[in-house]
């Protein structure tokens, strides 16, 4: 194995990869660290994603003598979220890929969720007993903000992959450990669903092995890509039968609203759907009224072009409790309750104030004070009708016509949002007190 030095002729640093296994590499890491602990300049630096990683890992305060001991998550609990990660339907071709590699370098694999909590671990048992040392034990925490700067919460922290070697490690007690780990994302939307990781004593380091891990990650993305296909094409040839009969406008989406097949619209790429979706009359504030009805691995969505009789046309204001904002929506098709942040409580109060409706630099002047504030106030309204877009018009920003308005006042309206510093709401107050 070698070492990796390069010096720059400015500033005499000496770039240290810190994947050389001999002594004069981890001589200069030591010393890299230690003067990165005593606040000092040294002519010796790590690698650019360990730098950037012990700067994080500093801010937070962890020192270098801590224990990687963490709380480990009870039994029911991990399994509970080994049943909720993605990466579960994908442990057989991670131990398939990974466990035999592991295991003849004595190594171990381990995989944790998108908190770094471990889920599973496989590999060489000697080194699973070892681990037990530094409490590499399914259920432990192994965030950067947990026991700093390591391969599982580095690749985390920096969404990379990422090798961490002996003195490369923040806290002590992991130097004498080598780890390579990279994320998996869901190639759907990019979101990460966890972290696939080789670990095991600092003897056993292997350039390849970051090779190796992240390969293996990307293996598991295609695999997450080849089964969508797949339920999207069964899904497809269920609903294009059904779409033909359809009159109209209609969608055939995954349970994720992801789009199988559409008659009579645009294609859209996703149907951004409720949390808890149910046959029957629903409101999607993309498409207004439909008619939603179950397809094997997901929905048919029937648009109502007969008009906005499903929609809401009673919207109750609640600010009688400070804690407890809350707008409540009454129609044809039930109700429903939305928590409001205080901001959000604002803008609807102002709204329900003037119900001729806001120009967004009107209502810059009735919450913030200040009328060229547009652009906040065009975010937060935006916000407001992802949720709230049956009700709420715009050009100008308005409830919806016919649609009825109630506010709750607190039992005294002097305390109208009493941390609130919105004129519309001050002017509110002041009006309670002179009464």
């Amino acid at each position: 194995m070698t070492e990796t030095a390069t010096e720059t002729a400015s500033a005499e640093a000496v770039r240290v990869t810190g994947q050389g296994a001999g002594r004069h590499a981890t001589r200069l890491l030591h010393r890299a660290r230690e003067a990165r602990l005593a606040g000092e300049r040294s002519v010796v630096v790590p690698r650019a994603e360990i730098d950037a990683s012990w700067d994080r890992v500093a801010r937070t305060g962890i020192g270098p003598d801590q224990s990687p001991e963490s709380r480990l998550l009870e039994a029911d609990e991990i399994e509970q979220r080994r049943r909720s990660s993605a990466l579960g339907d994908l442990m057989p071709l991670l131990r398939a890929r990974l466990a035999s590699p592991a295991d003849a370098a004595q190594q171990i694999v381990v995989v944790t969720d998108t908190e770094g909590r471990v889920l599973w671990r496989q590999g060489n048992a000697k080194v699973l007993r070892r681990a037990h040392d530094i409490c590499l034990r399914e259920g432990a925490t192994w965030a950067e903000a947990a026991v700093g700067t390591n391969a599982i919460g580095t690749a985390l922290a920096a969404r990379i992959p990422v090798q961490v070697h002996s003195a490369e490690h923040f806290i002590r007690a992991l130097h004498g450990w080598t780890c390579a780990a990279a994320p998996v994302r869901d190639p759907r939307d990019g979101r990460l669903i966890g972290i696939v990781d080789i670990s095991g004593p600092a003897s056993t380091f292997h350039p390849a092995t970051l090779a190796l891990v992240d390969s293996v990650a990307r293996l598991a993305e295609g695999e997450i890509r080849t089964r969508h296909l797949m339920e999207i094409e069964r899904l497809r040839a269920v609903a294009a039968p059904i779409l033909c009969r359809v009159g109209g406008r209609a969608l055939a989406v995954d349970v994720h609203g992801r789009l199988a097949a559409v008659t009579g619209m645009a294609p859209v790429d996703r149907l951004p759907l409720p949390k808890s979706l149910r046959p029957g009359p629903v409101w999607l504030p993309s498409l207004g009224m439909c008619q939603v009805e179950p397809l094997p691995g997901g929905w048919l969505v029937q648009v109502d072009d007969g008009g906005e009789q499903g929609a809401p046309r009673r919207v109750v204001l609640d600010l009688s409790r400070p804690r407890a904002l809350a707008v409540h929506l009454t129609g044809p098709l039930g109700n429903r309750t939305e928590r409001l942040s205080p901001r959000h409580a604002e803008l609807l109060y102002a709204l329900a104030v003037h119900r001729q409706g806001r120009t967004a630099s009107e209502l810059a002047r009735d919450v913030f004070g200040d009328a060229t504030r547009t652009v906040t106030v065009r975010a937060e309204v935006s916000r407001l009708r992802r949720h709230l877009a049956e009700v709420l018009a715009h050009r100008p920003y308005r409830f919806g016509d016919g649609v009825e308005v109630e506010v709750i006042h607190p039992e005294h309206g002097a305390d109208l949002l009493p941390h609130s510093m919105a004129p519309v709401v001050a002017e509110a107050r002041r009006a309670a007190r002179a009464t």
